[in-house]
């Protein structure tokens, strides 16, 4: 009898300690729900509330859902679902008990995290991975990551986002930023206060913030392993949106909120790490500086940018993060020492800044773009060139590498092109994000906005 993907983490389960852990849990803390948590295809969270005294069967047994969940249940412009249509089958979704946790704000909740798998029944590769799981793909992009060159990607998200209500208006000169000003985070002191409470309550150590633009505040979290990373950008949105409920507020992730206004973006600061070594610095030397495992790595991810645009920024809002000039959002694909002008900024010795993805990112699917891409520079030893002096605006495209999409339509054609991150999402996957992108950058094209009506209303021969 074969054992699939699914009886394994079924029988993981079952035999974990952390299921033990969580049960004594819910019992000390007296939860009485469990949210079992999924991640779709645009980073959203779905999946199904269950009462806690049925959590030790769901936590082997799974809990089932449709597929299109991960494409947000979303139609096309034909009314056609994505993700397989009304015909499609469920997933079966396996917690992964580690991940388990009790809500700060409610303790009569928790919640888990799960990786998804086809259902057992199914006559074509039953209890497989789940094709369309951005949270299982990272995992399972991880570990052959790490089975082949030995080393282990650890980032760190800077996660901007714009909180909007009574009273948190800011007051500057005219002309100047109200930027880094504590009477601005004063402001803001009982959404810092709360948002960092229950953000240390869920497991997320945190660092530091401060106030960017109006409006905008953006808070810390210490760097890891990618994957744990990726689960607390998710956690910490979550918080967001709970504490901007309990204020009566405001919390959006949207990537360019206003013309003339600092963007959301989502810095992923990254390195390497082999037997718990940074590789991508040389031990002792302070200037800055790149190993040349770090500059091919480099250069592969300068290399797949272009590609990975459709991740990075996945909207058509993404895009005016990009096109409004003089706001700190890269424009051109090239990366500098401490330039915070470039796709790519080494911001410290044995640290990467990448500053495409913005505040409405998949981290799932970005940390796999970043893995397939770095993996792909090692390989063929790309050479990312000398580092962009100067304000990269004014600098020319660097020949060796594709232009940055600057809009949604020009990010689905160049993730297209793009084999190796279609051949490290796989076709199903790649074809989904294709589908889905495409169909809202054509109801985008076929959309009146209020820009043109202010244009051309009265416009006349």
């Amino acid at each position: 009898m074969t054992t699939t993907s699914l009886d394994a983490h079924r029988q993981g389960n079952a035999e974990s300690p952390d299921l033990a852990a969580a049960l004594s849990m819910i019992a000390d803390r007296g939860v009485e729900f469990v949210y079992f948590q999924a991640i779709t295809i645009t980073g959203r969270v779905v999946g199904k509330v269950a009462p806690a005294k049925h959590f030790e069967r769901l936590a082997i047994k799974g809990v089932q859902q449709h597929q299109t969940a991960v494409a947000n249940l979303q139609g096309t412009r034909e009314g056609v679902l994505l993700a397989g249509g009304v015909h499609a089958p469920e997933y079966t979704a396996i917690p992964d008990l580690e991940t388990f946790a009790v809500l700060p704000w409610d303790s009569s909740f928790a919640r888990v995290f799960c990786r998804l798998y086809e259902p057992d029944h199914l006559t074509d590769a039953p209890g497989s991975e789940f094709a369309c799981d951005s949270r299982g793909l990272l995992r399972r992009l991880h570990e052959g990551f790490t089975d082949r060159t030995g080393l282990e990607l650890r980032t760190g998200c800077e996660p901007e986002m714009t909180w909007q209500g009574e009273g948190l208006e800011a007051q500057f000169r005219p002309g100047s930023s109200p930027a880094y000003h504590i009477e601005h985070l004063e402001r803001n002191r009982p959404i810092v206060k709360k948002v960092v409470e229950y953000a240390q309550a869920l497991g997320l150590d945190m660092v530091e913030g401060d106030y960017e633009d109006e409006f905008q505040v953006e808070l810390n979290f210490m760097y890891d392993h990618a994957d744990l990373t990726a689960d607390r950008l998710t956690t910490y949105r979550q918080i967001c949106k709970q504490v901007a409920r309990e204020l009566g507020i405001h919390a959006s992730f949207m990537p360019k909120p206003a013309t003339g206004m600092m963007g959301n973006g989502c810095h992923h600061n990254f390195s390497l790490w082999r037997d718990g070594v940074n590789v991508l610095a040389d031990p002792g030397r302070t200037e800055l500086h790149l190993t040349d495992v770090g500059r091919h790595a480099l250069g592969g991810l300068l290399a797949h940018s272009a590609g990975a645009m459709l991740i990075n920024g996945s909207t058509v809002n993404s895009y005016k993060r990009y096109w409004d000039a003089g706001q700190f959002a890269p424009s051109r694909i090239n990366w500098g020492l401490d330039n915070k002008t470039c796709t790519v900024r080494l911001s410290a010795v044995g640290r990467l800044e990448y500053k495409l993805p913005d505040a409405a990112v998949n981290p799932y699917l970005s940390h796999a773009a970043i893995l397939a891409a770095c993996e792909d520079g090692m390989k063929n030893t790309t050479d990312p060139g000398p580092p962009t002096q100067g304000s990269s605006y004014d600098a020319p495209q660097d020949e060796r590498f594709p232009a940055l999409p600057l809009t949604l339509g020009e990010a689905i054609g160049a993730f297209r092109a793009d084999e190796v991150l279609n051949q490290a999402f796989g076709p199903v996957l790649s074809k989904l994000l294709v589908d889905f992108h495409a169909d809202e950058w054509a109801r985008f094209c076929g959309y009146v906005t209020d820009w043109e009506r202010d244009m051309y209303w009265n416009d006349t021969p």
